[in-house]
């Protein structure tokens, strides 16, 4: 059998955290109190899910993509105002779609991404001085 790649979407609930995934026709999900909880949570429910297949995955096999307040959640570090302001988008806008209060269009969901990608590749080029 060839192996199956696994995107897990993450959701922040009221109460932590949840991940779930197709893969063909079978659903794998799970839940936890913390992102980390969850990260163990999905592997334990990935493997189990494969293990009459004799295939066993690590944590860096699965790919996490994110709703915009389970990012947002988990990168406390980027500053929302700062991004509504790189991005052009009004700052009370972009938090109600951080709080879940409004649902982006994909054309703002793809303008959010790359704003957070372009300060990625921006970070990934800093050098200091030794």
């Amino acid at each position: 059998m060839k192996r199956p790649k696994i995107k897990m979407k993450v959701i922040k609930e009221e109460a932590g955290y949840s991940a779930y995934t197709n893969v063909g026709d079978d659903f794998i999900g799970t839940q936890g109190e913390t992102f980390d909880e969850l990260k163990e949570m999905v592997l334990d429910a990935v493997n189990l899910a494969f293990e009459d297949k004799g295939l066993i995955y690590t944590i860096d096999e699965i790919e996490f993509t994110y709703d915009l307040a389970s990012f947002f959640e988990f990168y406390k570090v980027i500053n929302a105002k700062a991004l509504s302001q790189r991005i052009g988008m009004n700052q009370s806008l972009l938090a109600q779609y951080i709080k879940g209060i409004k649902k982006p269009s994909p054309a703002q969901t793809r303008r959010i991404l790359n704003g957070v990608q372009q300060i990625g590749r921006e970070l990934a080029e800093i050098r200091f001085l030794f």
